[in-house]
């Protein structure tokens, strides 16, 4: 099976590492891919957004399957251009993606088909976001309506700050803040058949202890020890197939990857948001520990043909932590020399923002680097992890310290 694999950040190099570790998969190419996804892979230069240059370099290569990596492409309508070009994509319809475009869809998506959310009104004019505001108190929660490159949610107590943020908005959704853990579950959809898989738990503040401004993840781990044992059951029963229900009942099917986030609240499971792809960071520890071949299992959604299939997953844990560059997220530091680093055994660097120049390796996005480790529990994955990413030297550089560090000790304590 040839595989085109578009995108070029860690989640893309986690993905590219699971594709090509299935024997189904003879040709991975990926575009534009990284160095550290060059290593395994044939890189194409290609601009994401564009959606003509993937569908000629899918012709091209007479590919078997594509496999869409960023939502922007996604919500732009690639993966209509590449069906209809009669190529398997695993990635949803320009229809089904506004679950990640649009809050306001979203919402009103889950409306229909009873799935349990926050309590939101979408505002477009200053005085809906004032009573929007007023409405549910601090904290307050503002969510651009539609992508942002996930710098499109603020959660506050500043009203003022929720304010501003709501006005820079064309369209902004205003909902109730959502008290409880977070979680990450993804589900496999093949627009009638949904697979959800482990859950997982990132962390989107940028300093230790949940301090300093949203980024787009600074860590992650799964599985997760203090999680309800029938939160897979559950979110598969009560979010993902009801959702894929109603897309398909739409007459516009979800085939791809579904992200739900999810809070744990006092009053049952609410979902946050959807994303229509593979999340980032979290990708980089579920493919590790994932045993079911995953080329094959995305051909699979890509054809339609889910039923049966099981998730099979690796008795062990993982941890990831995010290598970030001086001044991320508001103004990341780029073309800084990446100094060697030494292999430690059961982890795996993921290049997110790297490039290569004269110099040698440079970082060249907020997110340089994830480092993943894995272990028999959160203790020895999470010392594998932060033992690799510090031998990592890059000029003004920072990672959190705590990723998993919690679940960690408690599952010491059971």
């Amino acid at each position: 099976m040839k595989i085109l694999l578009v995108g070029s950040g860690g989640r893309e190099h986690a993905l590219g590492l699971g594709l090509q570790a299935d024997p189904e998969c003879t040709e991975l190419h990926v575009a534009p891919g990284n160095p550290g996804i060059a290593e395994f892979a044939t890189c194409h230069p290609l601009v994401v957004s564009d959606n003509q240059a993937i569908v000629d370099l899918a012709i091209q290569l007479d590919v078997d399957l594509v496999v869409v990596g960023p939502e922007v492409p996604l919500v732009n309508g690639v993966a209509d251009l590449l069906r209809a070009a009669g190529i398997a994509v695993f990635g949803p319809s320009k229809a089904a993606a506004q679950l990640e475009g649009s809050k306001n869809f979203a919402k009103e998506v889950m409306a229909d088909a009873g799935v349990p959310t926050a309590r939101s009104f979408t505002c477009t004019t200053q005085s809906e976001i004032e009573k929007a505001l007023d409405a549910f108190g601090a904290p307050y929660v503002v969510k651009d309506d539609g992508l942002a490159a996930g710098k499109g949610v603020v959660v506050t107590r500043d009203r003022q700050e929720a304010l501003e943020h709501a006005l820079a908005c064309k369209r902004v959704v205003i909902e109730e803040f959502l008290d409880g853990p977070e979680v990450s579950l993804f589900g496999i959809s093949d627009g009638k058949t949904v697979l959800a898989m482990q859950p997982a738990q990132d962390f989107k503040r940028a300093h230790d202890n949940d301090s300093g401004p949203n980024t787009g993840g600074m860590g992650a781990y799964s599985p997760l020890p203090w999680a309800p044992t029938a939160i897979i059951e559950d979110t598969h029963k009560k979010v993902l197939a009801p959702m894929i229900a109603e897309m398909a009942a739409r007459g516009t099917p979800f085939v791809g990857l579904l992200y739900a986030g999810l809070a744990l609240t006092d009053h049952g499971t609410r979902v946050i948001e959807f994303n229509a792809r593979f999340g980032d960071p979290e990708t980089q520890v579920l493919i590790p520990l994932l045993k079911t071949p995953l080329a094959t299992l995305l051909y699979k959604a890509a054809t339609r043909n889910l039923e049966g299939v099981k998730l099979e997953w690796k008795n062990d844990s993982a941890v990831t932590v995010v290598l970030a560059a001086k001044g991320y997220p508001a103004s990341p530091q780029s073309g800084d020399l990446i100094g060697d680093f030494p292999l430690v055994e059961n982890t795996v660097i993921f290049h997110a923002g790297t490039a290569r120049n004269e110099k040698g390796l440079v970082s060249s996005g907020g997110r340089v680097l994830t480092v993943t480790g894995t272990g028999s529990d959160l203790t020895e994955a999470r010392d594998r992890a932060y033992r690799a990413i510090s031998h990592i030297s890059l000029d003004g550089s920072f990672y959190r310290t705590d990723i998993a560090l919690n679940a960690s000790v408690a599952e010491k304590g059971n």
